[in-house]
C-alpha cells in the first residue's frame, strides 16, 4: 500500500490532496505545527475510510530534528515513503524595510529549509530502493519577484533551484523529483494573506481569481502520477515558467508602471 506523507497537510492544499490520496486507499502522513487542526483532518479523512490508515504528526518543519523524528515515526508505522509532498509554508507580506528579520528568517526557514529537512528524512531510503516520488511545492511568487513578498520569493525561487539540483542527482537512481508553482488558492493562509498584502501587489497578484485548493490538488496529484517535473497552472504561470526570461522584462516594465501610479495617488 502506497504511504504519502505531506507536510502542511491539516489544511488547504495539502489536505486536499490527502482526500485525493485516502479515496485511493494510501496510507497517509499528515504533518503540521497545530495539533488540533491536525486533529479535525484526522477526523474527517476517517470519516470516508480506514482511520489505521491516517497518521497525524505535530511538527514545525523549521525545526529539522522535529521534522526527522516526526517522519521517522511515520514511517515506522505505515512503512517507507512512497510519495512526500512539501505543502507546508508560510507568508507574511510587507515591504523589506518593514518586515523585521526574525519574519523575514522564518519565511526561508518554512518555506525552504522545511522542504528540504522533509527531503533528507526520506531521500536516501528512495535512493535505496530505486523509487519513490518527491513533489516540492513553490509558488508563483517563485517564478517572478512580486512587491511585498522579499522574502516568500525569495524561499520559493530558491526551492525551485533546490528541485532543479536535485533533480538531476535523483533521476539516474530512480526517484522522481518534481516542483509545482500555484496561483493564488482559496486556503485559511491566503484569507490571511489578504489582510497585509500591499496595495501594489494585488497589480500583479489579483488580476486572476484564485483557484480552489481541490483543483490545484487535483492537478499536483496528476501530475505526480505522470512523473512531471515542473507543474504550472494557468497559461500566465505556464508562460513564466517557459518563457521567462522573454516575457519578464515587459511584464516588469507594466508593473513598474502600475506601481508608481498607485504610490503617486497616495
Amino acid at each position: 500500500m502506497t504511504h504519502v506523507i505531506i507536510t502542511g497537510g491539516s489544511s488547504g492544499i495539502g489536505l486536499a490532496l490527502a482526500r485525493i490520496y485516502a479515496s485511493r486507499g494510501a496510507r497517509i502522513s499528515l504533518l503540521a505545527r497545530t495539533l488540533p487542526t491536525l486533529e479535525a483532518a484526522h477526523s474527517e479523512l476517517t470519516k470516508s475510510g480506514n482511520a489505521d490508515a491516517i497518521r497525524i504528526e505535530s511538527a514545525d518543519v523549521a525545526d529539522e530534528g522535529q521534522t526527522a523524528a516526526a517522519i521517522s515515526r511515520c514511517e515506522e508505522a505505515f512503512g517507507p515513503c512512497d510519495i512526500l509532498i512539501t505543502c507546508a509554508g508560510i507568508v507574511e507580506p510587507g515591504l523589506f524595510e518593514v518586515v523585521s528579520p526574525d519574519a523575514f528568517e522564518r519565511q526561508l526557514q518554512t518555506n525552504l529549509f522545511g522542504s528540504i529537512h522533509a527531503v533528507r528524512v526520506v531521500y536516501a531510503g528512495m535512493k535505496q530502493r530505486r523509487a519513490g516520488r518527491v513533489m516540492l511545492v513553490s509558488s508563483g511568487a517563485g517564478l517572478i519577484g512580486i512587491y511585498g513578498y522579499t522574502a516568500y520569493s525569495a524561499s520559493k525561487f530558491a526551492l525551485h533551484g533546490f528541485a532543479e539540483a536535485l533533480r538531476s542527482e535523483a533521476r539516474p537512481h530512480g526517484v522522481k523529483i518534481s516542483v509545482c508553482f500555484p496561483p493564488d488558492t482559496e486556503t485559511p493562509q491566503f484569507t490571511r494573506e489578504l489582510e497585509h498584502r500591499p496595495p501594489e501587489a494585488a497589480v500583479i497578484m489579483g488580476r486572476v481569481a484564485p483557484w480552489s485548493s481541490d483543483a490545484v490538488a487535483g492537478r499536483i496529484a496528476r501530475a505526480i502520477d505522470r512523473g512531471d517535473f515542473e507543474v504550472f497552472f494557468g497559461w500566465t504561470l505556464w508562460a513564466l515558467g517557459r518563457f521567462g526570461s522573454t516575457v519578464k522584462p515587459f511584464l516588469n516594465w507594466w508593473f513598474d508602471r502600475a506601481i508608481l501610479r498607485i504610490s503617486r495617488s497616495r
